[in-house]
């Protein structure tokens, strides 16, 4: 979902690791065929997708003689046309991003090709620096159940919770709110502390004159942003999983076995929805882009943001307003959901991410290999991982480059390496688009005060399992 903001790119191309020229001579060699193609991609612009548009296309077009035209566009034309692309067979793009809640639907309608099968059949493609291995285990959401693999990993990132040191470190701060509620200003724990310091900040906004509101929300009322926000960001962390839809007959109603409109969901919702009163007045147009943008342009003193844009809000003057003020920290949770997920049983937000696949309709299938295999190397991630919080192989945490840039947002890296077991991917549900559009429509309205929050969940959760027999998942 994805997402966003650009990051800052300038002179990161001549950064670039010293271990990909040594291996150019396999990059020429394996190009020779296919030097002068040109092939074509689609992302989102995003932070990681603008890296590889402006640092690392060009490497690869350097060492090759294969051009990348990569188009970078907004979430929602990014799918519109990557799909249609691949509905009709028409070949215009050669590589397409993946985002891991997507790639189950992808899979069951035979778009992209097996890479792990392509390259054991054309070892002349296989490059020895590219290895499955060398990623975390991000990459396991991009396989099938005989583990071969669809999409090469290019960004993952949790969605973290994201503060203001400066005014949680504030004396005044301190002492006022300790008087009104009693417990030390610290980074929530519980969803009643973060409701409570969202409540105080608002005020201390008001009452100093400043455009201040005490949190951040991705509650557009007609966006799938604020949909996503609920059920993969939230809803976790009260303890409501997986959109509340049991595979054990797929049902959603709690009449039939589903919890999507169970008590704990209905206060879910009912809580986010509270917070909108303590958000700044751009909430409801909000989606991932806005909220970023918000929280960089100081306007709330604490937020739910996607990692992805933790580098650029806390390290970049010439776009972030809160340059070396931002903390970082695990969402408040619900009793008992830290548990289960430390267990396996739960989880505590959204691993969000995604990756680069070859559509079966690509006319340029061996370059557009190699170029996965380009971007996938152990060597070129560090300079990435600095310039967009993503982390996609286990030794890039190690790297001094990555542990300095560690160091200036407040220990995300180190957040994601320790906890990021803790966080889950979208649930690996084929008909993911469908049940979100069947359902979203009541969701929109709650956010509107056109439904109450009981009643958008009651409808919301027959619409999925209304969709789901139309699907044929229910009998």
């Amino acid at each position: 979902m994805q997402r966003r903001s650009i990051a800052w790119l300038a002179g990161l191309g001549s950064l670039l690791l010293a271990g990909t020229a040594s291996a150019a001579g396999f990059w020429t060699d394996a190009a020779k065929p296919y030097a002068g193609t040109t092939i074509r991609g689609v992302s989102e612009s995003t932070p990681p997708s603008n890296f590889v548009k402006d640092v690392l296309a060009p490497q690869f077009e350097e060492q090759t003689g294969i051009k990348v035209e990569f188009e970078t566009t907004s979430w929602d034309q990014m799918y519109d046309k990557a799909i249609k692309d691949m509905e009709a067979n028409t070949g215009i793009y050669d590589f397409v991003y993946i985002e891991q809640d997507i790639i189950y639907s992808y899979l069951s309608r035979d778009f992209l090709v097996d890479i792990t099968k392509s390259l054991k059949d054309t070892p002349a493609l296989a490059s020895a620096d590219f290895s499955p291995d060398k990623f975390t285990s991000f990459i396991d959401y991009f396989k099938d159940a005989n583990g071969d693999l669809y999409g090469v990993p290019m960004e993952a990132f949790v969605k973290i919770y994201l503060y203001r040191k400066d005014l949680f470190g504030d004396p005044k701060a301190q002492e006022a709110f300790k008087a009104k509620y009693g417990y030390d200003l610290a980074p929530a724990k519980t969803h009643k502390e973060y409701q409570e310091i969202a409540e105080f900040f608002t005020q201390w906004g008001k009452d100093n004159g400043q455009e201040l509101w005490g949190t951040t929300l991705q509650a557009h009322s007609g966006h799938p942003s604020s949909w996503y926000e609920f059920f993969e960001s939230w809803g976790p962390t009260f303890g409501v999983y997986n959109w509340g839809i049991n595979p054990d007959g797929w049902s959603a109603t709690v009449a039939h076995g589903g919890s999507m409109n169970s008590d704990t969901a209905k206060a879910a919702l009912t809580y986010w929805l509270g917070l909108l009163k303590y958000a700044p007045p751009e909430a409801t147009a909000s989606t991932w882009d806005e909220v970023a943008a918000s929280f960089a342009a100081g306007r709330a003193a604490q937020g739910l943001v996607y990692g992805e844009n933790a580098a650029w809000i806390a390290a970049d003057d010439t776009k972030s307003g809160v340059v070396g003020k931002v903390g970082v920290a695990l969402p408040p949770l619900a009793e008992g959901v830290q548990a289960a997920a430390e267990s396996g049983k739960g989880y505590i937000g959204y691993y969000d991410g995604g990756a680069f696949g070859v559509p079966h309709s690509s006319k340029n299938k061996e370059a557009a290999l190699l170029w996965l295999q380009f971007i996938g190397q152990e060597s070129v991630q560090p300079d990435w991982a600095v310039a967009a919080p993503r982390i996609t192989h286990t030794a890039t945490y190690d790297d001094p480059k990555v542990q300095a840039m560690d160091a200036k947002i407040d220990g995300y890296y180190t957040l994601l390496r320790d906890s990021g077991k803790l966080f889950a991917g979208a649930p690996a549900y084929p008909f993911h688009a469908q049940v979100r559009e069947a359902t979203a429509p009541f969701f929109y309205q709650a956010i509107t005060g056109e439904l109450t929050p009981s009643d958008a969940l009651d409808k919301m959760a027959e619409a999925a399992e209304t969709e789901l027999t139309n699907l044929g998942y229910r009998k």
